[in-house]
């Protein structure tokens, strides 16, 4: 009997040492998900929206096959969520709560048919470790559905080679087709895939089965909105993910990706999981499982480290190969089981570490959540400026609009999106034309939703207006944006400013009216008022 049969057989033992073993194990798991849960769920309860995420649920207010930045699977499960649990935090994220919570269990599943019951629950335990899966959920964005859709799809594939039964196809090609529908980078699922297929002599037997076939057909399915979304708003989506985003230039500095996996991952379970990936590597040529993990891991891990090289550096992206962990999470504890203490007592040092890391990011965001731990961390370079500021400045537009009403305007996507979730989509909120904007691929949609200056102009032209300026960001661009606004709203005159957190986050209210055509800003951006007035109050910030 082969290595992989001899490790599956010890389902069937029935010693009591096993029993009581697996009876360990399972507890140990159930323990440690059942606790991140509850506390996943406060935090998703109480932690304001990212700056992304509110414009995702901003998204979901306008449904669509697409939008300038994603496929419609994100937008579609929070509609979806507060269809059935009403507008609020817990509304929009707790379908991403219950997707993030079922990968641990896919994990478990992956490893168990790889190998054996107790092999799936050790990976159950280490994918709560590893702090890029073990946070997932908390808040709705479109990495939770696509990294369970891939993980699904890894072990339907598993079953697939093996049996080459319909059912484990049609699973196949339904998991990537959901990848398709929530990120363009469900193509790196596709790619992994495609490496096992051409370069394991299991995989290309597969291209003799008419379930693979019945699988990419059903995949392809996936890409129906992408297609209707890019044809309607001529190729945005794609402009953006493929073009826009990113130099296509060598930066060096992109070198360090090892270290911030390192970081991400925690130091000691990095190292355990490449040295799987070693292991793996070397064993391939035994057939299952150990192509399949071999291949799938590298599939993801190594083109993600060379694209990074050329690609966007400027967005966080620690979490993009999260997927090819997974079939290593699978392999670590057969293969410390057979390596010996060394390794075994490396892993669960690891593991430990890893956990420690879970809870300490965790326990970031549960202080990010509450008023009293956003003070502690207003003095340290970890202040959560996209966590933090919102409902604040919504309740001083509530009470500005409630003494005269107005136009509301935000000088940006990214505020006017989390003043739109915070008023509950109540009224309509316009953004700028600014630069971030762009950079994060929203102009397009905002300009479909008629909610740039274009359509503030075309239907709020003379009409009284209420701008809020956002006036932290980077100091290279902060001259450039303030000093622009002056010739976008008529006559302002500033009636209210907050400053908060010890200054990390100021907004600025201005009255006025919107122009019916904007004028040309000044020559010299430092003259305009919106830049004076900032930097004025930046002086007087303790």
């Amino acid at each position: 009997m082969g290595s992989w049969q001899s490790a599956r057989a010890e389902r069937g033992e029935g010693g009591s040492s096993v029993a009581a073993g697996l009876a360990r194990w399972r507890g140990a798991f159930l323990i440690a998900f059942i606790a991140l849960l509850v506390l996943k769920g406060i935090i998703a309860a109480t932690l304001s929206p990212f700056g992304d995420e509110a414009f995702y649920w901003l998204e979901s207010r306008h449904p669509a096959w697409g939008y300038s930045d994603l496929p419609p699977l994100t937008a579609w499960l929070i509609r979806f969520g507060e269809a059935v649990a009403g507008h609020g935090l817990l509304g929009m994220r707790w379908p991403f709560l219950l997707l993030g919570s079922l990968l641990p269990w896919v994990v478990v599943a992956f490893a168990r048919r790889a190998f054996d019951a107790r092999a799936g629950w050790q990976a159950g335990l280490l994918c709560l470790a590893l702090p890029l899966a073990g946070s997932f959920g908390v808040m709705a964005m479109p990495d939770v559905p696509l990294t369970l859709a891939i993980a699904v799809a890894l072990y339907a594939l598993l079953r697939a080679m093996e049996q080459d039964r319909r059912r484990d196809w049609l699973l196949l090609g339904a998991a990537l087709a959901v990848a398709w529908l929530t990120h363009y980078r469900a193509a790196m699922a596709m790619l992994a895939g495609l490496l096992l297929l051409a370069f394991a002599p299991r995989g290309r037997v597969q291209w003799r089965r008419p379930g693979l076939w019945l699988a990419l057909a059903v995949a392809a399915l996936g890409l129906v909105p992408l297609a209707i979304s890019n044809w309607r708003q001529h190729g945005a989506g794609l402009a953006f993910q493929l073009v826009e985003r990113n130099p296509w230039r060598f930066h060096a500095d992109a070198l360090v990706q090892p270290l911030e996996q390192a970081l991400a991952c925690t130091p000691l379970l990095y190292v355990a999981l490449l040295w799987a990936l070693w292991r793996s590597w070397r064993r391939r040529g035994e057939g299952a499982p150990w192509d399949l993990l071999a291949w799938s891991a590298l599939g993801f891990l190594m083109p993600y480290f060379v694209l990074g090289l050329f690609a966007d550096d400027e967005r966080f992206r620690a979490h993009w190969p999260l997927p090819g962990y997974l079939p290593l999470l699978a392999a670590l504890p057969v293969l410390c089981r057979q390596a010996g203490r060394g390794w075994r007592v490396a892993t669960l040092a690891g593991g430990a570490l890893g956990g420690a890391g879970t809870l300490l990011g965790l326990a970031y965001l549960a202080l990010a959540a509450s008023g009293s731990g956003v003070g502690v961390l207003a003095s340290s370079k970890a202040f959560p400026a996209n966590f933090v500021g919102w409902r604040e400045s919504a309740t001083q537009a509530q009470a500005l609009l409630a003494r005269e009403d107005a136009v509301l305007v935000a000088d940006n996507f990214m505020l006017a999106a989390e003043l739109a979730f915070q008023l509950d989509g109540r009224r309509p909120v316009y953004a700028l034309d600014s630069t971030l904007n762009v950079k994060h691929g929203r102009a397009p949609q905002l300009a479909l939703w008629r909610l740039d200056e274009a359509g503030l102009h075309a239907s709020h032209a003379g009409a009284p207006m209420l701008l809020v300026v956002s006036e932290v960001m980077r100091e290279r661009e902060k001259l450039a944006w303030l000093g622009a606004i002056c010739g976008r709203i008529e006559a302002p005159r500033l009636v209210a400013r907050q400053t908060l957190f010890e200054g990390r986050k100021r907004f600025a209210y201005y009255r006025g009216r919107v122009p019916a055509v904007p004028q040309p800003p000044p020559a010299d951006p430092a003259q305009c008022l919106f830049w004076r007035n900032a930097q004025a109050a930046a002086a007087a910030s303790p």
